[in-house]
Parts: C-alpha cells; structure tokens; sequence
C-alpha cells in the first residue's frame, strides 16, 4: 500500500473523513496538502496530528466554489509539496438544503458550484501534471442521495449525481495515461454533523443500514487509500459504497 514519494491534496482535510484520509494517506509515506475553509484552529490541530505521525504536511485556505482560489491553492500546495498533487481527493462539500419549490437561486447555485464545480476544477488543475508523470490518482467522495435521492436536498443529491457521472467521464479520458478516477460512497458516518441529530433521528437513520451502527472516518479512508495504492491499479471508473449496506448498488 506503501505511497512513499507521492504528493496529495485531500480538500476539507482538516477534520472528519477528510483528515482521517489525510493521516492514511501519510501513514502510507505520502506527502500532503490539506485545505480549509472556516476554522483555523481546526487547520492547526490537523496540521499538528499530521506532524505528530511525522509527516510532511500543509494547510492551505481556500473555497473549491471559487476558481481564483483552487488556482491559487494548487500553486500553493505544489509549492509545498515539491511538486504538483498526484493523488487528489475531492471531498470538500456544503449542504444548503430545503425543498426544490421553495429553494433559493442562490442555495441551488453554491451548492452546485461547490460541490460539483469544485471537484471538476480541482481534477483540471491536477491533471496536467498527473499526466505529464504518467501516473495519477484520483478520489471523489461522493454520497447515497446521488443513488437513492434526498428529500429536502434535491441540490445535494444532483451535484453528487453529477460528480459520479463525472468520475465515469473522466476516467474513460484519462486512462491511457495511468490516471485513474473512482469515487467513494461513505453512508452514516460518524462526524461533528451526526453528533448533533436528536437521538430519535440517528436511531430512525441506524436502522437503514444493514450493519446498524454508523461507520467511523477511519473506515471511509481506509477505503480511499485502497483505491489509490497500487492494490487498485486496476480499478477506474467505478463507485465504492463504504456504507454499512445503507445503498446495496
């Protein structure tokens, strides 16, 4: 599984199944880049757990949603890394849900921006490189309501949709120069978000899922680095449901 020499940008790496990727991706040797958004003390505590496993790290700030910055944070964490990301993990998402009828212009268009428009930028941006290496890793954390929809998050649920097409997309482009593209489906998970639902909604949410229980960050990454380590060297353009047998596609 050993990652040793290669370079990777986990987006929303500061908490969660973001930064529980970020410390299996280098546990296996991999150098990597982090970005963030909100909160700076988030940033710092992942940038320490990151150092305390002896890893080469760096966290940048930056919006997927807005193209100047994804620009600005690939030069930045090239520049920290030491050379372009050659494995990316697209997981940086937002939620603004309500019901379509009564949904916002502009909740449907951050949420679409961000949550499709970034992953598509980011793989632009990281492809030149990966390409020009003959070799490259590509991981979008995806989610159920892309295959079983979501009431109250029709925006959610089709930029998801959209980037698994994209996944299938760019994985039949890119193949002939060693890149693959897969997507990661987490279910329940444990995070900050799943912490605050009143007791009654999580055990309403548990029983959906054929193991009944949620799984952890730990569980998602591990999935992650599985698809970009050479035991999956010949895995492209597919989907891997990490959730519990929530979805069972």
């Amino acid at each position: 599984m050993s990652l040793a020499g290669r370079r990777a940008l986990v987006t929303g790496g500061t908490r969660g199944i973001g930064l529980a990727t970020a410390r299996a991706l280098a546990a296996e040797g991999a150098r990597v880049a982090v970005s963030w958004l909100r909160s700076a003390d988030d940033a710092a505590a992942a940038l320490a757990a990151l150092s305390a496993q002896g890893a080469t790290a760096h966290a940048v700030r930056a919006d997927v949603g807005d193209p100047a910055a994804v620009r600005r944070m690939f030069a930045e964490a090239g520049d920290a890394l030491g050379g372009s990301p050659d494995v990316l993990i697209n997981n940086a998402a937002i939620t603004e849900d309500g019901l379509l009828m009564m949904l916002a212009d502009e909740a449907w268009e951050r949420v679409i921006r961000t949550d499709l428009g970034g992953p598509a930028l980011c793989c632009r941006l990281a492809l030149r490189g990966m390409i020009a290496g003959r070799w490259g890793r590509i991981v979008n954390v995806v989610s159920p309501a892309a295959f079983l929809g979501q009431e109250g998050a029709s925006n959610y649920a089709a930029a998801k949709a959209g980037l698994v097409a994209l996944t299938k997309s760019l994985a039949r482009e890119v193949a002939r120069f060693g890149v693959t593209v897969n997507a990661v489906s987490p279910g329940l998970v444990e995070t900050q978000l799943l912490a605050t639902l009143p007791p009654a909604r999580r055990q309403e949410m548990e029983r959906q899922v054929a193991l009944g229980r949620p799984g952890t960050p730990e569980e998602i990454a591990a999935a992650i680095v599985f698809l970009v380590s050479p035991a999956a060297s010949y895995v492209t353009g597919t989907t891997l449901h990490v959730d519990g047998g929530l979805a069972m596609l």
